[in-house]
């Protein structure tokens, strides 16, 4: 039986550089795979692009209310029919899962359970008012295995939260998405950074 994987840190801790390794380690062993990204997630356009300068096109992206298993089911028998000898899809990797809705996150659960093919996803799980996403929220409730990437403060400590800053400054209201690099910037910060840059604040309270 497949599995549901989530694969979360704070930003800046080589998400999408471990997915596309992943990806890599697949195909360099002969396996066909697919990648896809929420549509919200315009940094790099249709690509993948980790902090090392390595990028990747996605095969699809996902749109807020789209059904993604059925996506899903459309390109992988569109792949079958073009260029890969009727090779079967052996993993689906989604980067930035964060920005799913929950009911999508349970469309990739049925994608492991009731197509067999194991679903890799990665994303964050806060906001920077330390706010589950929704995707991240169901994901941590129905995934099979769940794996921190791990990530430091500027201080030296694990970094766990995102802080957000707008002109050099941490901010602490707003909308919960913001593309980083494109409106906004995001520095992962340990609790105790958190704490100093927001006055004592979490979530909008002392």
């Amino acid at each position: 039986m497949a599995k549901l994987y989530f694969r979360y840190g704070a930003m800046n801790s080589g998400k999408s550089t471990a997915l596309l390794q992943a990806a890599f380690n697949y195909e360099e062993r002969g396996h066909r795979v697919l990648l896809a990204k929420p549509s919200v997630d315009t940094k790099g356009d249709r690509e993948i692009v980790s902090r090392l300068g390595v990028s990747r096109e996605v095969d699809f992206t996902i749109a807020p209310d789209e059904d993604v298993r059925a996506t899903f089911e459309r390109h992988r028998v569109a792949g079958d029919t073009v260029d890969l000898g009727g090779r079967e899809v052996s993993c689906l990797l989604v980067d930035e899962a964060q920005f799913l809705t929950g009911s999508q996150v349970d469309e990739l659960l049925r994608i492991a359970l009731l197509d067999d093919v194991p679903v890799l996803a990665y994303g964050i799980r806060t906001d920077f008012q330390t706010v589950a996403f929704p995707g991240s929220r169901r994901l941590l409730e129905v995934a099979h295995s769940l794996e921190e990437l791990k990530t430091i403060c500027r201080c030296g400590r694990k970094a766990i939260f995102n802080g957000r800053r707008i002109g050099g400054r941490y901010v602490f209201d707003g909308d919960q998405v913001a593309i980083d690099g494109v409106e906004v910037e995001y520095e992962s910060l340990c609790g105790v950074c958190y704490l100093h840059e927001s006055g004592g604040v979490l979530n909008g309270h002392s």
